[in-house]
């Protein structure tokens, strides 16, 4: 089932993508997939949608991140084996995931530009799966970290280079300007797939593919990840965790190629879609 949020004349909305186009759900319940989550209707929605036709066309709306207002949005930094031999200081495997957060302002949903920021112009990309929580946990173990799964999204994790090194340990202020990222088009739930060992992530930059990974190749797995993150966290219904990028994000490029105005981003993941974004520059700036 693809579950997404999306806006029309009428206001945001969520709903299910059907063969026909998008069910509304928000017109018919008056809430929101994030309370669908929180209060464990995935199931009833299912059930629900099933004998409804659509009521409007993918074309026809503006696609929003799938959640609206997660609590959480916890990123996994170098998480792919080859990633961290890319930066070739000779370090070892880690023995933890590296982990920093985003605010959901710092993203924009599917088919919606990302902005460049005048404070920088290098902004980059970084193509993500991403885990959306359905069931809250806490100190959950390996063995039952994967049940806490309601669905996969896609992220562009977009960074602003220069802002990451501002401080010592500080990558917080590159990871958050504004729609520098994009999220969604929508949540695959969790029965879609058989397992989780073998999806694909590629990242195409106006049809040239940069980057292209599988999970198999992951340090930390979904279910190590789930299990670390609850740790010290309360997981919750709706918290989002990005699982780390493949090499080939435009820093590591001799010269480096830094997103400009006009360019188009698409990361594609198996069983999930294609999440798009152009690059234009910070509208809100005169």
């Amino acid at each position: 089932m693809r579950l997404l949020s999306f806006a029309t004349a009428a206001g945001p909305s969520w709903g299910v993508v059907t063969e026909g186009g998008i069910v509304d759900l928000g017109a018919r319940r008056g809430d929101s997939l994030l309370a669908a989550l929180q209060t464990g209707e995935l199931d009833a929605v299912r059930a629900e949608s099933q004998s409804l036709e659509a009521d409007c066309g993918l074309d026809e709306v503006t696609y929003l991140p799938p959640i609206h207002a997660p609590e959480k949005i916890a990123c996994i930094g170098v998480n792919y084996a080859n990633r961290n031999a890319e930066y070739r200081d000779g370090s070892d495997a880690p023995k933890y995931p590296s982990v920093f957060m985003r605010t959901i302002d710092s993203f924009a949903g599917h088919n919606q530009p990302l902005w460049r920021p005048p404070e920088s112009h290098q902004l980059d990309y970084e193509g993500e799966i991403v885990i959306i929580i359905g069931k809250r946990g806490h100190r959950v173990s390996q063995e039952d970290a994967l049940d806490h799964i309601a669905g996969l999204t896609i992220m562009n994790e977009g960074t602003l280079r220069d802002w990451i090194r501002h401080g010592k340990f500080n990558v917080t202020p590159g990871k958050n300007f504004v729609h520098s990222g994009g999220l969604g088009p929508w949540m695959v739930t969790a029965d879609e797939f058989d397992s989780y060992d073998d999806l694909t992530v590629t990242t195409r930059v106006n049809g040239e593919q940069r980057q292209h990974d599988t999970t198999a190749n992951l340090m930390f797995p979904f279910s190590y990840l789930i299990h670390y993150l609850s740790t010290f966290y309360i997981l919750k219904p709706g918290d989002v965790i990005a699982t780390g990028t493949p090499l080939g994000a435009g820093a590591r490029f001799d010269p480096p190629k830094y997103l400009v105005p006009g360019d188009v981003v698409e990361v594609e993941v198996s069983g999930v879609g294609v999440l798009s974004n152009g690059i234009q520059d910070d509208p809100t700036v005169e």
